[in-house]
């Protein structure tokens, strides 16, 4: 799995950063989606990780990036991130898989 950042998507996550964290974690989410198959692609900061994740290739030199080993089956091989207006959207050449991620959902407290 490879994650590009497209330079407007990395400008905008050094602004929200903060809290300084070290990781974007690719992060599937379940909030109210019914059961844990039913959620949306979307991205997280966070500054921890643990043996449930595992490396996802990536061409900045900034941040790591993370994915939990039991959420990759939803997310493609080849992904890109992008920030548009106000908000991020996450693509693969197969198509868009979530158009609109708000800025503050990078930094909501989501615990690895």
């Amino acid at each position: 799995m490879k994650l590009t950042l497209t330079s407007s998507a990395i400008e905008k996550i050094n602004e929200l950063n903060k809290a300084n964290h070290n990781y974007i974690w690719l992060y599937y989410d379940t909030d109210d989606c019914g059961c844990g198959v039913s959620g949306m692609p979307s991205v997280r900061l966070t500054n921890s990780t643990d043996d449930a994740f595992e490396s996802v290739e990536n061409d900045n030199g900034e941040y790591e990036v993370i994915i939990h080993k039991q959420q990759a089956v939803f997310f493609a091989n080849q992904l890109t991130l992008d920030h548009l207006g106000n908000s991020f959207r996450l693509s693969s050449p197969e198509g868009i898989l979530n158009p609109i991620i708000p800025d503050n959902d990078l930094v909501k407290g989501v615990v690895v």
